[in-house]
């Protein structure tokens, strides 16, 4: 099969998905560019920081710090796109305690824990963030920035 007919093939399986799948596929290709962004500029600071003889717990503090802000508005504005000013609050609120839960404390355990077995950080930091990429996605779409929940009008008939 050659590339033209392996392109039209893979244009047809994504028409065949309806508009829903076809929105979701690319909020997680555009999740996947955000956490692109939070993964190298992390692991850039994280292992330049370390090889500089900076404890570990702290170059993982800013090296996350620095990806969290920026993962946070590509994720807001652009992945997720909670535009509503009253779910910008609520979205703010719920990032800044998940991820501090996630990026300070999870992912240090996991590289100090790796770091114990003999990975240092330059590889720990892939290793954790494969577990990342997954665990993220489906917390933050499924509670991060969804948002507060609307109750619905109903019309009562007397």
């Amino acid at each position: 099969m050659n590339n033209l007919n392996k392109t039209q093939t893979m244009a047809k399986k994504h028409h065949s998905l309806n508009k829903k799948q076809r929105k979701e596929v690319t909020r997680f290709v555009e999740y996947m560019i955000s956490g692109g962004v939070w993964f190298w500029s992390g692991y850039i600071i994280i292992v330049v920081l370390t090889a500089q003889d900076v404890p570990l717990f702290w170059a993982n503090f800013a090296g996350n710090a620095v990806g969290i802000i920026l993962n946070f508005l590509i994720s807001r504005y652009w992945v997720f796109k909670t535009k509503r000013q009253s779910k910008l609050g609520v979205a703010t609120i719920r990032y800044i305690v998940y991820t501090a839960l996630n990026a300070f404390l999870l992912n240090y355990l996991i590289l100090e824990g790796l770091r114990q077995v003999g990975i240092e950080p330059a590889i720990g930091q892939f290793i954790a963030s494969g577990f990342f990429t997954i665990w993220n996605y489906f917390w933050y779409k499924a509670w991060v920035f969804k948002g507060k929940e609307r109750i619905r009008k109903t019309k009562h008939h007397a």
